[in-house]
């Protein structure tokens, strides 16, 4: 009997084994860069499992020059980007459970915010916001965000 059942226990073990593993195959086989143009360092977007991890967004033109000179516009203009990678990867806003905001100047936060509050869905995602030296061209703000599919 005692054999039977240490017989029966390994094959639950493999059989368990094995499910982890389709698992994970079928998590690795999901992920796919979004948004990358050869000759570039980055990714726009990177889906790993059921996880989006969105590239930093200084809201910029299709010449990668800075669009808006205020904080008011380049805010509008990064979380437009943000969105259109989490519209490309087919997330949807709601999925947003992570936002960094990275901005030249401590100052511009409450303008900020009032934009960021009108553009992302409640209920708000976690935030960080960081001071930096400077950002790429001359950008006064630049977001990054996670989205998790549910």
């Amino acid at each position: 009997m005692n054999l039977m059942k240490s017989a029966r226990t390994k094959q639950s073990l493999v059989l368990a084994a094995l499910i982890t593993l389709s698992a994970s195959a079928t998590a690795f086989a999901q992920n796919k860069v979004i948004g990358f143009t050869k000759g570039t360092p980055l990714s726009e977007g990177y889906i790993a499992g059921n996880t989006l991890y969105i590239a930093g967004h200084i809201g910029t033109d299709a010449q990668g020059k800075v669009i808006g000179i205020d904080i008011t516009q380049q805010t509008t203009n990064a979380i437009v980007a943000v969105k259109k990678v989490i519209e490309d990867a087919g997330f949807q806003d709601a999925d947003i459970v992570s936002v960094t905001i990275y901005v030249t100047d401590l100052n511009d936060v409450p303008a900020m915010n009032a934009v960021y509050k009108k553009l992302i869905p409640d209920p708000k995602p976690a935030r960080a916001t960081v001071q930096v030296a400077g950002l790429i061209g001359g950008a006064k703000i630049e977001i990054s965000a996670i989205a998790v599919k549910h």
